[in-house]
């Protein structure tokens, strides 16, 4: 798994490029961590071909976390494929989702 840190109006944006698995979860669910203690973070999965259920529950993980402090998580690029396990698991209800990270750190 590739993590790429980018800033974009005032929140962390992390570049996910591979699966997001049980490998790959406590890597990424430890950068998540650092990031969401300095504010808002958006999760970038236009490079992720897969989740896993260890991987949806680092996103929720994050999303709780952002909410606990105050903040926001929110995902983005999510491709056709793991859209459907988003959205099939009910974390489209959960976890705000955009198209672009552009849309997802507006306002």
């Amino acid at each position: 798994m590739q993590m790429t840190e980018n800033e974009m109006g005032g929140s962390a944006v992390l570049a996910l490029d591979g699966r997001l698995d049980s490998v790959t979860a406590p890597a990424v669910e430890a950068k998540l961590v650092a990031l969401l203690a300095r504010g808002p973070v958006v999760a970038d999965l236009a490079a992720v071909r897969y989740v896993s259920s260890a991987g949806l529950r680092v996103l929720l993980k994050a999303a709780k976390d952002a909410k606990a402090a105050g903040s926001r998580f929110s995902v983005c690029g999510m491709q056709a494929a793991v859209k459907e396990v988003f959205e099939v698991s009910g974390f489209d209800r959960v976890i705000p989702a955009f198209a672009t990270a552009a849309e997802a750190t507006a306002g």
